[in-house]
């Protein structure tokens, strides 16, 4: 008898969520997820695994079809996981304050009248609907959003969503299988109910005091590792989350806090940190030159973290190209190649040149007759050169030449985007490519677009309904009162 119940109940998980969306989720008293899920999206061959499509690929559906996520995100950490979900396929139902909406729609504006840039390249293929959170005929369309969704995804400021009546408890007692997932500045601890925007993030999670050169000031790097480079660990925590539900049943909560996120890709930093205490880093420029270590891992300059010397070399139009250089690494195993190129073949064998460490007090010396080699010619000539010789390089490529790249826009890593107000503009494509899951990029929503599809296809609200909660004023901006004159 027991061994029936656990059949059925393996049988039971291994139903996949529904594609449709349901249709009176608002008068629910269980998750209209659940209630779609009732038939299987394939029969199954064996056990609980489905039998192959037999669809071509790329062709059955994306990797998140059926999941819907409740977006509560603004700005670009929330944004940047979201939409990186609404990407694979997920429904992105992104909430927004009636009038005003995500405060980045008008933020670096360059376009009158259209939503900035900075909004539209965060929030590809989501639906907008705005919502009055502090009306109680907002609150009942809120309800019914977190009864049909799978997750929600928010990156508030610290107790936000407590304030708002979006507890733990009360979402999961609504929906029991919800997936609550949120970015914060901080874990637990000291600093947990401080905001951190994205420079802050990289100076706590250890970034910035290993960025620059060893005489100058800790510096932020230019890519958005706070921000965009947590929200991408958010979107994996996510997807383990559903991937999870699949056998449990029910929801969790997910947190990704920033320090946390930018100490993960600063991780090798922290290697360095505990190697200190066993002697100088070798491998660091500094060592070279008999400079003695502190008790900290140094700023390294253009040193290479993987421990093989680095450095960024002038090529032909430098320095009035501020982008005519390369990245050129001394990798031991191309030593002989390097020597051949740059035209010092006796440096191959040498004592003084020939290993590695006969080389570390000579780096100044060895990169200024390579730079010597490289502003000779151009730094895509320089590229052929050198990996027809299997040498790492790296081409300091501006904006303007990967907007331009081509290869890039035949992978769709860089896509142009038609919008209804402010045209045509290039943005960041899928960076996760799938053979089975085909991205493809659609524009940001207007403030509020999706509103009424929402109300009545998703959440399956009548004619009279709609009207009665259009009404209230829970989905529209308070009307501006005229100054006296």
């Amino acid at each position: 008898m027991a061994k029936k119940k656990l059949k059925k109940a393996a049988k039971a998980k291994s139903k996949p969520a529904a594609k449709k969306p349901a249709r009176k989720a608002a008068k629910a008293s269980k998750p209209a997820v659940k209630k779609a899920s009732a038939k299987p999206a394939a029969k199954k061959a064996n056990g609980n695994t489905p039998r192959p499509s037999s669809k071509p690929y790329g062709m059955d559906g994306k990797a998140l079809t059926g999941v819907r996520i409740l977006d509560f995100t603004h700005v670009q950490s929330g944004p940047t996981c979201t939409q990186l979900l609404a990407w694979f396929g997920a429904d992105v139902i992104k909430v927004e304050r009636p009038g005003v909406g995500d405060i980045t729609r008008g933020q670096l504006v360059d376009v009158k009248g259209a939503d900035s840039l900075y909004f539209t390249m965060l929030n590809h293929n989501k639906r907008s609907i705005t919502i009055d959170s502090k009306h109680p005929q907002g609150m009942r369309v809120l309800n019914a959003l977190i009864k049909s969704c799978d997750v929600l995804v928010e990156n508030f400021a610290p107790g936000a969503l407590d304030r708002m009546g979006l507890t733990w408890d009360y979402i999961h007692k609504l929906n029991p299988r919800m997936i609550v997932a949120s970015v914060k500045g901080f874990g637990p601890g000291p600093y947990e109910d401080c905001k951190v925007y994205e420079n802050v993030a990289q100076c706590a999670g250890g970034s910035a005091s290993t960025t620059g050169f060893r005489d100058g000031p800790p510096l932020v790097t230019g890519a958005q590792i706070g921000d965009s480079g947590t929200g991408l660990h958010l979107a994996l925590g996510i997807v383990s989350a559903l991937y999870q539900r699949i056998r449990t049943g029910r929801g969790q909560k997910v947190l990704c806090a920033m320090q946390d996120g930018v100490l993960n890709l600063a991780r090798v930093k922290l290697r360095d940190q505990q190697r200190l205490k066993h002697g100088p880093l070798t491998e660091y420029s500094q060592y070279g030159e008999g400079i003695p270590f502190g008790d900290a891992t140094p700023r390294a300059g253009n040193d290479s973290g993987g421990g093989q010397p680095g450095r960024i070399l002038k090529c032909k139009g430098a320095p009035e190209d501020p982008n005519a250089y390369i990245y050129f690494i001394t990798q031991a195993p191309v030593w002989g190649p390097i020597c051949d190129l740059i035209g010092e073949p006796t440096w191959k064998t040498d004592p003084e040149f020939a290993t590695p460490r006969a080389r570390l007090p000579k780096l100044n010396q060895i990169f200024a007759r390579i730079e010597a080699w490289t502003m000779t010619m151009t730094k895509f000539d320089v590229m052929n050169a050198c990996n027809a010789v299997d040498i790492p390089v790296g081409p300091i490529l501006s904006m303007k030449e990967i907007a331009e790249e081509k290869s890039l826009r035949d992978t769709g890593t860089v896509v142009e985007v038609d919008h209804p107000v402010r045209g045509k503009y290039l943005s960041v494509g899928n960076p996760i490519k799938m053979s089975d899951s085909i991205s493809e990029v659609t524009r940001s929503p207007l403030l509020g677009e999706h509103t009424d599809e929402i109300l009545t296809k998703v959440l399956g609200f009548k004619a009279n309904e709609v009207a009665e909660i259009k009404n209230s004023g829970a989905l529209s901006a308070p009307e501006k009162k005229e100054k006296a004159a």
